[in-house]
């Protein structure tokens, strides 16, 4: 049996559905309560956040996840968004958490090399980088070279564990944004 799909929606982008950002309007209360607090804090509501809110819960949810508790440092959480934003591909994610890395010390070639998954200004930070791209790369399976340098930089087990949950948070981030590819509110990071 051959299947053609020239003319399906799969290759007809006219036919995709558009993925719009709701308005505060149009999300529930407690999520517009949300949009209130993000505006005062952040000075705006980043379309990804917005997006989250056609959920009732997922806003609340999401936010819980990324501003829990970590071991890790900010720059060592954005060493870990940057990466893994990289290796799925993320063009929001790059974008927003290149901003973030510059807020939190980075440079922009510090950044760029962060991406690529390595950090050669700071050993500690390059044993993370390595070990968060082996990570999203390996899907979790990564080689006792790997995780014996994370470990060596001084990183512990409970280190460990919050790299893993930065990951499965920006991964989260990065899939809806790779399935539903709404605007990028922030200044467009460079292509590597």
């Amino acid at each position: 049996m051959h299947c053609q799909f020239e003319n399906s929606t799969f290759n007809n982008h006219k036919t995709m559905k558009d993925f719009a950002i709701p308005t505060r309007e149009e999300v529930s209360e407690n999520n517009q309560a949300i949009f209130d607090n993000l505006k005062k804090g952040l000075g705006f509501v980043p379309n990804l956040y917005a997006y989250y809110a056609k959920n009732e819960t997922a806003l609340g949810d999401y936010l819980a996840l990324q501003n829990r508790k970590s071991t890790l440092k900010a720059k060592e959480r954005e060493v870990v968004n940057l990466v893994t934003s990289e290796v799925n591909g993320c063009r929001y994610c790059q974008s927003a958490h290149t901003v973030l890395g510059k807020m939190n010390g980075f440079t922009d070639e510090q950044v760029l090399e962060i991406r690529k998954g390595g950090a050669s200004f700071e050993t500690k930070l390059d044993a993370l980088a390595k070990l968060t791209k082996a990570i999203v790369e390996g899907r979790g399976k990564v080689s006792d070279q790997v995780k014996e340098e994370f470990f060596a930089a001084g990183y512990t087990e409970a280190n460990l564990i919050d790299v893993v949950i930065v990951v499965g948070d920006k991964v989260i981030s990065n899939y809806i944004h790779n399935l539903t590819g709404f605007e990028i509110d922030f200044p467009l990071a460079p292509e590597l």
